[in-house]
This record gives structure tokens, sequence and C-alpha cells, in this order.
């Protein structure tokens, strides 16, 4: 199974766009975003653009109302972690590295999905794998999202300019 890992998109909607119509094409079927969608407009767009389920935790930059989520049905929102299986992995998801501990405290994870920093990174950490897939909205870095493919257990960071 393909999953997208997205983060920090800003309310960028035309890299938004670009990001979800690569998703539909290659066959994506979950996504995974770490936070700072930003507004209500880029979160309806988001889940009506993307069939599937998408897993979702609270950014630091977040101007949505919680209550809000509730009628996008393809949407899992977790607050500011999350716990979930896809695909028998578990994984663990996070906007701001500092929630690493909660999580770790939460049981073990094949993955850890983070943003915050808008800089791609993969580190191992307690044996877990973690991994930022850096910023769609193109702030202070290239726009870039990961992909992991569930049954390789391997990750490719794709930037958005060369999809």
């Amino acid at each position: 199974m393909k999953i997208a890992i997205i983060s920090d998109i800003h309310d960028n909607l035309v890299n938004l766009k670009k990001c979800l119509d690569w998703c539909g094409s290659s066959g994506t079927e979950e996504i995974v975003c770490c936070g700072d969608v930003t507004n209500s407009d880029t979160l309806n767009y988001l889940s009506k653009n993307f069939a599937n389920t998408i897993h979702l935790v609270k950014g630091n930059m977040e101007l949505y109302d919680q209550s809000e989520i509730e009628y996008l049905k393809n949407i899992k929102y977790y607050g500011k972690t999350g716990r979930f299986n896809i695909d028998n992995l578990t994984i663990g998801a996070c906007h701001e590295p500092y929630l690493f501990d909660r999580l770790l405290e939460m049981g073990k994870y094949d993955f850890i999905f983070y943003g915050h920093t808008h800089r791609p990174w993969e580190e191992e950490k307690d044996g877990v794998k973690m991994v930022n897939p850096g910023t769609l909205s193109a702030m202070f870095q290239q726009a870039t999202f990961a992909l992991l493919d569930s049954e390789s257990k391997k990750i490719q960071l794709l930037l958005l300019e060369n999809i």
C-alpha cells in the first residue's frame, strides 16, 4: 500500500492540489498529515480532493475549529498526537518533535511522522524510524512530501517540482 505523508501546508492550495493530483494518479491509498493545514478552506479542500482516509494531527498554526472536522468523514483526527495502524504497521504522528516522548510512552511503532521544522529528515530513535516529510507549502524549504510503501517499509522523499 502507498501512503503519502504531508505536513505544513500553510494554506498553499496550489501545492496541495498538485500533491493530491499526484496521489490520485499514483494509487496512494491513505494520507498522514502532520499538521499545519491552517484554515478550514484548506482542510475542506484536502478532504474533498482525496476520497480515502486521511490521518490528521493538530499543528501549532491551525485556524480551523476542531468541530469542523466532525463533518469530514474521511478525516481521522487525533489531536496533538496520534497512534494508528495502516496495513499492519503501527504509526505515530505529531506535529512538533517535542511530542516524541509522549508518543513513545504509548507503545511501540514502526514509524513516527512529524512536521513543524519544514525540513525533511529521517532518523532512528529507540528502534523507531522518525520521518519528517518537509513542507508542502515551500515555506523556508522546497516543497516536499514523503511516500511510504507499507510492504517494503521504504520511505521516499519527493520534491513537488519533480512530480
